[in-house]
């Protein structure tokens, strides 16, 4: 026997969004896509009750996903002005032992 067909999300919200809408049954859904009703079944549960925790939390700002990118931006920029300062000194540090270089004007 082999394996089951693997369907991205929006193959599988498509397929949830026909069958909420009444396009098609879970039946026929599960015949055009070859795939179990069982698993269509569990999509649109768990399309049901994503949408029931979103709409529960009230969230209408940034992901958390967004979040942890927005703080390692910051974190990275951070670490870049650091490291900016660090090779001013440095080559303040050089021009007082070596004079200055030609680079610097």
């Amino acid at each position: 026997m082999g394996r089951p067909p693997v369907f991205s999300a929006e193959v599988k919200t498509r397929i949830v969004l026909c069958v909420l809408s009444g396009e098609t049954t879970i039946a026929q859904a599960a015949r055009k896509e070859q795939v179990s009703e069982q698993s269509i079944g569990r999509w649109k549960a768990e399309f049901l009750e994503a949408g029931k925790t979103a709409l529960a939390a009230g969230r209408s700002g940034p992901s958390t996903r967004e979040e942890q990118l927005a703080a390692q931006v910051e974190d990275l920029t951070q670490a870049l002005g650091e490291a900016a300062v660090e090779l001013r000194v440095w080559k303040k540090s050089a021009e007082g032992r070596l004079g200055p270089s030609r680079t610097s004007r």
